[in-house]
């Protein structure tokens, strides 16, 4: 069972969504992993990619979400390309 490098709690579960794994955490902090590495490798895996991030991870995070938010909605009837 991996831990949060955050705040030291115990994963709460595990959820494959196309092709991809995620490991949730009580704090809400949900990274992907991939699914072929071995399980051993993955505390690291989380200390060194999301861990030495600290506070700014869950910053830029929050940032990301009120940026898609706050941007207007695309026209409705507007296709991908711009046309109707």
């Amino acid at each position: 069972m991996l831990t949060c490098p955050f705040c030291g709690a115990a994963e709460s579960d595990r959820i494959d969504i196309e092709g991809r794994r995620f490991v949730v955490f009580p704090c809400m902090f949900t990274p992907a992993i991939d699914p072929q590495m071995p399980e051993s490798a993955l505390p690291d895996y989380l200390r060194t990619e999301y861990g030495r991030q600290g506070p700014q991870y869950f910053r830029s995070m929050c940032d990301r979400l009120h940026l898609a938010v706050v941007r207007e909605p695309a026209s409705e009837g507007a296709t991908k390309d711009g046309g109707p």
